[in-house]
């Protein structure tokens, strides 16, 4: 049976258990049934409102994970090519790494402001950690006789990284921005709903939220950024194992 196949029956049989479950009153009433909550998404998908928070949310995302990429791909080449720059800087990385970027929510509103500069700036923070470590560990697991074959034909420390590290380091890093690309939703999204936005999937899912406690609204966006999530990860799998098939990294689904 095909994986896409799998996956509809397990979300198709989710569904169904999730709509018996509320019309029995197995769940908490303020649960309403997945048939009232599709209705309300097919409404919201017809209001312009609704959409643009939609293309808020995907368009920081998308800024975030391209600034995060270029950020964390050379600083990692750079950590993973010098050991000795590696070790220097590697107390002030295990500082920083651990720091969940909701808890920095406060320090961003007051350096940066309220506006969309703060969900953007807490998901590329959030989005570079899983790239740089990926980029630095590829590294690390050249084997080195690459690298002696590459030197003994005369090429130098910037052509053995370019023909050799960075070629082997692209399946890992590739692995990296697509962990990436999940955290950095997660991270929008959820800056817009605790920090407050002027658009956004987080944002309308507070006013849902401070308008009676619509729980019918309050699911169907949480669907729509769900089905986000899964065509990112989904599209990105896919590029993945095409132009990585050699590569046990990304050639496989998980």
């Amino acid at each position: 049976m095909r994986p896409i196949v799998r996956n509809l029956i397990g979300l198709g049989g989710f569904l169904v258990i999730w709509e018996a479950a509320a019309r029995l009153g197995l769940v908490t009433k303020s649960i309403p049934p997945f048939s009232v909550v599709l209705s309300r998404l097919v409404e919201l998908l017809g209001d312009e409102a609704f959409l643009r928070d939609i293309v808020a949310t995907v368009l920081a995302w998308a800024i975030a994970v391209v600034i995060a990429v270029t950020i964390a791909v050379p600083a990692g080449l750079l950590l993973g090519s010098i050991p000795g720059l590696r070790v220097a800087t590697r107390a002030i990385v295990e500082l920083l790494r651990p720091i969940p970027s909701v808890a920095l929510i406060p320090a961003a509103l007051v350096a940066i402001g309220g506006g969309p500069e703060t969900k953007i700036t807490l998901a590329i923070y959030a989005a570079v950690w899983p790239i740089l470590f990926n980029t630095i560990y590829a590294l690390d697991e050249i084997d080195p006789l690459l690298e002696e074959t590459a030197r003994s034909f005369g090429a130098g420390k910037t052509r053995v990284l370019t023909s050799v590290a960075l070629p082997h380091a692209a399946p890992f890093i590739f692995t990296g921005i697509r962990l990436s690309a999940a955290i950095a939703l997660i991270v929008v999204i959820s800056v817009e709903f605790i920090a407050g936005a002027l658009r956004g999937i987080g944002k309308f899912s507070l006013q849902a939220y401070e308008g009676g406690g619509r729980m019918d609204l309050l699911l169907a966006a949480t669907l729509v950024a769900g089905a986000i999530g899964y065509l990112i990860n989904e599209g990105l799998e896919r590029f993945g194992r095409r132009k990585f098939k050699w590569s046990t990294v990304t050639g496989e689904r998980r």
